[in-house]
């Protein structure tokens, strides 16, 4: 028996993705209808899908209740298509859930599916939901993967209706960014549909089924960037239209009439289906889909690899996000227009007004009231003529009372005015002395001093416990100030709770230091907002950020994200 574990973080991961029942619906109407491509290379590679299953193999049917490695229950079953079944099973030893796929070690495409696991596992890129294991035995082949119990996929995501601009636009760019990164690694996805992609509880989008999907269904590609990004252009056009931009329709989205071989007419952009798209969003979809018979809105170049795709996203202006809705504050006192016929209710009663003030007091009858109030009067206009004889009489003396000495403010140093001096990190590089030469997500360490704290440099995942799976005592950026500075603060803002230290390298110290003991310790916090101080300035050019306590996200896992730093003296 040959065994393969994914050990990006020293240990198994947890999770998969709840809601893939989506991909076995998708599944059952790609029996019945033609498959969902726009390329001729996916076309043939559909082919694969609806070819006539392979023998059945003499190993024993999978069911609910059996265990493989005596360690993983399978407990309810998603898929069974041309001789494999995809499950939901419970890992025993490590009590979480978790995906598996099983395929008889005779079928046509165990060797390919194993190899596909293995090179998936080994990229280890939290943005795709991860193999856990690649196991082949005698009679059996299977792969596990994470589950994911807060994840939706996006064709469950869809049938409330479309996405705002804001979240059509994280969702292309994550997705784009994503497969990118794969391709330069040599995997490709080929099957990228409503039901692979998945928005997690923080709103963070991820894939599944990095090549394994593919593999398990015998899709192929001779160009498998562009099938990708042709994929990510339909994720796109259905998240701003609500409709899949094919006449079949499919994921339970409706069609859109124009993009098949015998329809003479081309595929409508976004903005042209459904009032209100944003007009950037609607002509990335369509030069992303540029092929058989769609046609882009602008005189702009077809995107035909995820990694233009990004690009072309990035060079976006900014969206906002949607602003909340308003609140009826309590005890609002409406308008006198608000009042009238605009503001009656629904059957147009007007709506309710406050109660008017109690009314005041009576006055007192007859002639006591009479003379008390003319004795009011009487003494108002006696101490008045009192108060004006005096002003005059100090006016004609030249008697006015001098004015008090005005009190000076206390003087205010260039120091206070001018705050504490920010200084620019010129570099940033990870810091694992545990492993060295080892990477954590190098090409997102920017993002940790970038200025926008929508986007952070992330750790890989860490399960079991939030000291980095008791794997090793912690992780880190070392920030290059370029020379010596005398620095007080460092503000660091994390994506959960998180323990740091500031650590701080000897100024006489030139090049980058490689071992912990080479920083000293000068301050510590835990939280998500962090502003620790040194006790006296210290002078260096190099400075660590160490993480010592991780935060768990929202799949189980352990992760550390820092969004932004800042260095001030």
């Amino acid at each position: 028996m040959t065994d393969y574990r994914h050990n990006e973080t020293g240990s198994v991961t947890s999770g998969s993705q709840h809601g893939e029942a989506d991909s076995a619906v998708a599944e059952r109407s790609t029996a019945t209808s033609p498959p969902q491509r726009t390329t001729r290379d996916a076309e043939q590679a559909a082919h694969a899908d609806t070819a006539t299953p392979p023998a059945p193999s003499r190993a024993t049917e999978p069911h609910s209740g059996h265990r493989l490695a005596k360690r993983y229950r399978l407990e309810e079953c998603i898929t069974r298509l041309d001789g494999f079944s995809s499950w939901r099973a419970v890992d025993e030893k490590l009590r979480r859930a978790v995906g598996v796929h099983v395929l008889p070690a005779d079928h046509d495409r165990a060797a390919s599916v194993i190899s596909a696991a293995r090179s998936s596992a080994l990229l280890g890129d939290p943005r795709f939901v991860q193999v856990l294991d690649a196991v082949e035995e005698t009679d059996v082949v299977w792969v596990i993967h994470e589950w994911l119990p807060d994840a939706t996929p996006l064709s469950t995501v869809l049938q409330s209706g479309p996405l705002d601009a804001h979240e059509a636009h994280a969702l292309v760019s994550q997705v784009s960014q994503a497969m990118a990164a794969s391709h330069r690694e040599g995997l490709a996805h080929l099957r990228l549909t409503p039901a692979t992609v998945l928005r997690t509880g923080t709103g963070q989008f991820r894939i599944r089924g990095l090549a394994v999907d593919a593999a398990l269904r015998g899709i192929s590609s001779e160009h498998p960037q562009r099938t990708d990004t042709e994929a990510i252009g339909a994720l796109l056009y259905a998240a701003l239209t609500q409709r899949w931009p094919y006449g079949e329709g499919g994921y339970g989205l409706n069609g859109v009439t124009g993009l098949s071989k015998s329809s003479k007419e081309s595929l409508a952009a976004p903005d042209q289906v459904r009032a209100g798209v944003h007009r950037g969003l609607s002509e990335l979809a369509m030069r992303a889909m540029v092929n058989d018979g769609a046609t882009a809105t602008s005189q702009q170049q077809p995107c035909t690899t995820p990694e233009e795709l990004s690009r072309a996203i990035a060079a976006l202006p900014r969206i906002p996000a949607p602003e909340p809705p308003p609140v009826d504050l309590a005890g609002y006192q409406r308008t006198t227009y608000q009042r009238g016929s605009l503001g009656a209710g629904s059957h147009g009663a007007p709506l309710p007004q406050h109660a008017p003030p109690p009314p005041a007091p009576p006055t007192l009858p007859g002639r006591t009231g009479a003379a008390l109030k003319w004795g009011v009067s009487a003494l108002l206009i006696a101490a008045l003529a009192l108060a004006s004889w005096q002003l005059a009489d100090a006016l004609l003396e030249g008697d006015a009372p001098p004015d008090p000495p005005a009190k000076s403010a206390p003087p205010v140093s260039e120091e206070e005015v001018a705050g504490p001096e920010l200084y620019p990190i010129v570099e940033a590089v990870e810091f694992d002395p545990a492993v060295p030469g080892g990477s954590q997500n190098p090409e997102t360490v920017p993002n940790a001093f970038d200025g926008d704290p929508d986007t952070f440099w992330h750790t890989k995942n860490f399960y079991g416990y939030s000291t980095f799976g008791n794997l090793k005592d912690g992780l880190g950026l070392i920030l290059d100030l370029g020379e010596p500075k005398t620095v007080e603060t460092l503000t660091v803002q994390t994506v959960g709770d998180t323990a740091l230290e500031f650590r701080a390298a000897g100024p006489a110290v030139s090049t980058r230091p490689s071992q912990l003991d080479d920083f000293e310790l000068v301050a510590q916090g835990s939280g998500s907002s962090h502003t620790l101080t040194a006790e006296e300035p210290v002078t260096t050019r190099f400075i660590l950020v160490w993480m010592t306590d991780l935060p768990m996200g929202s799949d189980g896992n352990y992760r550390g994200r820092i969004s932004e730093i800042t260095v001030s003296g």
